[in-house]
């Protein structure tokens, strides 16, 4: 009865007024909500399937927790309070090893714990050294295998390390231009990445006792990327563009040197996710990436899973994060464009499915906006991809606009819940993000036609971006921001210095101000690729009008548009100087800029209460310079 009544009203408002009832916008959210940490994240089976492992914060940090399937009792075994826990694996059924770096280094250190929280150990206790997993050796419950730059900063060596004690034991070490590494299905060390700067060679050797042969040299421009070996640990199955310009996946015959079989390619977009199956010792399907994520399957079984697990959960993308090595018991997560979703367990035998957590239960996906990709044409007719997050309850004619160009810029965005793009539009601001041309997925010709075009081609897609916004009338060309991370901080600042009548403002967060000074303080273990960078962006001595054509710095005589700068003190991509010169140049013409710096950050800000100040900061920027909404009272 009352739904009928409400339909009568509804009916009777249109006759008398002529429009339905006006749309309003959702309550403002409250600021925090959008950047606190999880509930919980990042689950993980153990080994035999008998306990889950996941983050989840304690006094503001995520740290490690440990929790028996079918039992309510959950067992905290890290104890962070500096810094978020980075990541963690599974070292076997007992022994859980996590990585840890200091106020935003990335100087990452690996400790190790038993999952009742004894026996922690400080595996490398090193200053100044980065440590990485290669390698956990399923099949060998005392060690696993890491590199490290403890030897030579530049440079990454292989260790055999014991996850009780410590013990080391350098199995491979880096002639200097190693800069990746791969094991076998048995752990065996086999495959190595080697580069000269512009070249790229694919290593190969039998057994651990042999020295690496050369498989195949190419230019860092077209790619071989082992994937994992064949089964038999004989072949290997990889992604290639050689002779084409999407990437695409192959088996290739190590004997032979040559691709053998195609197995996948898509005409759109690059394909270099290959699924297996351990146990079965079966490739079960790809992932490929076109305006959402897409799976295509070789296997009945693995097919007929995600079937059952997307029936179950309508509605969400839906994904098997961890399986027990039996494969019987899987972790499954769900997430969406307004939601950061659940995770579930399921015994596939006992059909046994349940939710474990909401990741962010205090969020009502009800309330937050629509990512829908979108397209237009650049102003040379290159189709540039992207995705527009219009807020929810108001018409989409003359909005105030936020610009969001993607870090990298050898990256790309994708569909999903980005958390500060929900958090812009709940305040009223259309959000667009742009694939520009150098962008990754989209074959070769896209991603070198954005080489040496920084602050040029790259720059005119995003301003053909907000044109494309204007004509369409859903920006008001007097209220449009831009904002961005790192290659997206350079946009927001090559933004307002190239094109300072297009901003009324812009954020940028640990942003690029010149292309000098970056090159001459990357980390020291990016040497090997400096020549790479150069042909890429330009050589400071070579193209050195180039550079200083398009390097913000250069130009901040032409900023006007007022500016909000962020910046983590430690950051090692992005060095502290490339804020505080652009910040020191227009506080000396002037110019409005708001800066703000975090001692214990990075490069971006990790620590919630550091995310809160900055968000907080720019909301109120934002809705100085653009008219959004702001919250008033400070969450606490």
């Amino acid at each position: 009865m009352r739904t009928r009544v409400i339909f009568v009203l509804v009916v009777l408002s249109i006759f008398v007024f002529g429009c339905a009832p006006k749309e309003e916008m959702p309550r403002l959210i409250p600021m925090e909500d959008f950047f606190r940490n999880p509930e919980s994240a990042g689950f993980n089976l153990s080994p035999d399937g008998e306990h889950l492992a996941f983050m989840k914060p304690w006094q503001n940090r995520l740290n490690v927790h440990v929790q028996k399937i079918g039992k309510e009792e959950v067992a905290r075994i890290s104890s962070a309070t500096e810094r978020d826990i980075a990541g963690f694996i599974w070292a076997n059924n007992s022994r859980i090893a996590y990585v840890q770096d200091t106020a935003g280094d990335e100087n990452f250190r690996l400790y190790a714990v038993n999952i009742d929280g004894s026996d922690f150990k400080e595996l490398t206790p090193f200053e100044k050294v980065r440590v990485s997993i290669i390698d956990e050796l399923e099949n060998d419950d005392e060690h696993m295998l890491i590199d490290m730059n403890k030897r030579d900063a530049r440079v990454f060596d292989v260790y055999r390390i014991n996850i009780n004690t410590g013990k080391m034991q350098m199995i491979a070490q880096n002639p200097g231009n190693v800069t990746g590494w791969m094991t076998d299905h048995d752990g065996n060390l086999r495959v190595a990445i080697t580069t000269d700067g512009v070249n790229t060679s694919v290593l190969y050797r039998n057994s651990e006792k042999e020295d690496f042969q050369n498989l195949i040299t190419t230019t860092f421009k077209e790619t071989l990327t082992p994937l994992f070996f064949t089964f038999d640990n004989k072949n290997l199955y990889v992604a290639s563009n050689i002779g084409r310009d999407k990437e695409a996946i192959y088996e290739y015959d190590v004997e032979n040197k040559k691709n053998i079989k195609l197995l996948y390619e898509h005409p759109e977009v690059d394909v270099n996710y290959l699924l297996k199956s351990d146990k079965r010792k079966i490739i079960t399907g790809v992932y490929y990436y076109t305006d959402k994520g897409h799976y295509f399957f070789f296997d009945k079984n693995r097919k007929q899973l995600q079937e059952s697990l997307e029936k179950r959960l309508p509605g969400y993308e839906v994904s098997v994060t961890s399986a027990s090595k039996d494969e019987t018991k899987v972790l499954v997560r769900t997430y969406s464009d307004r939601s950061l979703g659940a995770y579930y367990y399921f015994d596939r035998d006992a059909e046994d499915f349940k939710k474990l957590v909401d990741v962010s239960p205090w969020l009502n996906e009800d309330e937050l906006a629509e990512m829908k990709p979108i397209s237009y044409k650049s102003r040379d007719g290159l189709t540039i991809y992207g995705y527009l997050t219009l807020p929810k309850g108001v018409k989409s004619k003359n909005l105030p606009v936020i610009i969001n160009p993607h870090g990298g810029p050898w990256a790309r965005d994708t569909w999903g819940f980005l958390p500060d793009v929900q958090f812009l539009a709940n305040r009223g601001y259309a959000v667009l993000q742009m694939n520009f041309r150098t962008s990754t997925g989209y074959g070769r010709k896209f991603w070198e036609a954005g080489f040496k075009q920084s602050g040029l081609a790259i720059q005119d897609d995003i301003t053909d971006g907000v044109l494309w916004l204007i004509e369409q009338g859903i920006a008001d060309p007097e209220r449009v921001g831009i904002y961005g991370g790192s290659y997206g901080g350079y946009c927001t600042l090559a933004g307002v210095a190239f094109t300072p009548d297009l901003y009324a403002c812009g954020v940028d967060y640990v942003g690029i101000s010149s292309w000098f000074t970056i090159l001459e303080s990357i980390p020291p273990y990016w040497e090997p690729m400096r020549d790479m960078f150069y042909e890429m962006v330009g050589d400071p001595e070579k193209d050195k009008e180039l550079l200083e054509a398009t390097s913000p710095l250069f130009h901040a005589d032409k900023i006007k548009a007022p500016l909000f700068v962020a910046q983590g003190a430690n950051d090692p991509r992005v060095n502290i100087k490339e804020s505080d010169q652009i910040v020191d140049a227009l506080k000396e013409r002037g110019i409005e800029v708001e800066y703000m710096v975090k001692d214990n950050e990075g490069h971006g800000f990790r620590n919630e209460e550091n995310r809160f100040d900055f968000y907080r900061a720019m909301e109120k920027f934002l809705g100085k310079h653009l008219g959004g909404r702001v919250e008033e009272k400070i969450q606490k």
